[in-house]
């Protein structure tokens, strides 16, 4: 390891963590992204011994930045940033002020997050199609899935497509649409810049939307775009989702794939999802297809994507054709 001030991020991070029980660190580490977690481990691997003052000096930067964070949300910046300058200095006070200000920026139309989805609905069912569009890939998709439903067929097929098209937009423009709907709803205005939309978007809509929506928009979405259609339908069931599919669904699926299919996808599936599927199969089946697995041996990660979304295909037709039935959250069901 370097001297403190030469230390990055991550190793910094690795000291951190080292200087915790493993018990308390492992509860730190559940808290951050997988790729966060694999990187910050590697820097824990590379250390071999931590000096005592560098180990301090760490300790003493987190309390700083703790201590800093809790002071910008109970008195402001510049109070934080006076009560930093008299501790640690102006230089090292403006590093600290200057991460925890970005790691405090809002996302845009946080205020509309917090709003009642009628109430939104009231308020934007009049705007352009492509202003809708933009505010609903802010929203909590359970958020937009409601107001989605309330508009209008036609307004609502087109306000799918906008979203579904949509890649980036500038900060400029997400600005100027958020403080408009925020002095509609007397909020507070904040700005980040915005790459938000696409398929993946419409798709998380979609699932939390009632059937009818969900139709609606799809046969819209499929007369104009017939492609991306297929790519939000791919997107709203996963191969991973067949845990969530009752007992006779998985049997009327597995009557209808191609078993090479079956056991390429399953080679990289999860172990809940094979015991899903052997557990519908009879033994011999279920030994069968084992071998199989075992035979194909070392196989290419895009082979078995493939061949999970042939039959997530074949899911998806089952379910058209009403052999199936994929549940919604929070689907009320009638006994």
């Amino acid at each position: 390891m370097h001297e403190h001030h030469k230390l990055t991020g991550r190793q910094k991070a690795a000291i951190l963590l080292l200087s915790l029980s493993p018990d308390l660190a492992s509860k730190v580490l559940k808290h951050l992204k997988d790729w966060e977690v694999e990187l910050i481990t590697l820097e824990i691997a590379a250390v071999k011994k931590i000096p005592p003052e560098q180990k301090n000096a760490v300790i003493e930067e987190f309390y700083s930045m703790l201590h800093a964070k809790n002071e910008v949300i109970r008195g402001g910046i510049e109070y934080a940033r006076e009560i930093l300058e008299r501790s640690v200095g102006p230089t090292k006070a403006a590093e600290i002020i200057d991460r925890i200000t970005a790691s405090l920026r809002v996302s845009p139309f946080e205020t509309a997050r917090r709003v009642d989805a009628q109430q939104l609905l009231s308020v934007i069912q009049n705007e352009h199609p492509q202003i809708i569009a933009l505010i609903l890939a802010h929203l909590r998709p359970e958020q937009s899935a409601m107001i989605l439903s309330g508009l209008p067929q036609e307004l609502r097929r087109e306000v799918a497509l906008r979203i579904a098209l949509m890649d980036r937009t500038t900060p400029e423009v997400v600005e100027d649409i958020e403080m408009a709907l925020e002095r509609k709803l007397a909020g507070v205005s904040s700005q980040e810049y915005a790459s938000v939309g696409g398929a993946k978007t419409l798709a998380e809509i979609l699932s939390r939307s009632d059937r009818t929506t969900e139709k609606s928009v799809l046969e819209g979405l499929s007369e104009f775009h017939p492609e991306l259609a297929d790519e939000v339908k791919q997107l709203m069931f996963v191969f991973e989702d067949i845990v969530k599919l009752d007992d006779r669904a998985v049997q009327q699926i597995l009557k209808e794939i191609e078993m090479k299919d079956l056991s390429l996808a399953l080679k990289g599936a999860s172990e809940d999802v094979k015991a899903k599927v052997f557990k519908n199969m009879s033994t011999r089946a279920a030994e069968m297809l084992k071998e199989d697995m075992e035979f194909l041996g070392p196989v290419r990660l895009r082979d078995v994507e493939a061949a999970q979304q042939r039959i997530v295909g074949v899911i998806r037709k089952l379910e058209e054709a009403g052999q199936i039935v994929i549940s919604r959250e929070e689907e009320e069901v009638v006994i």
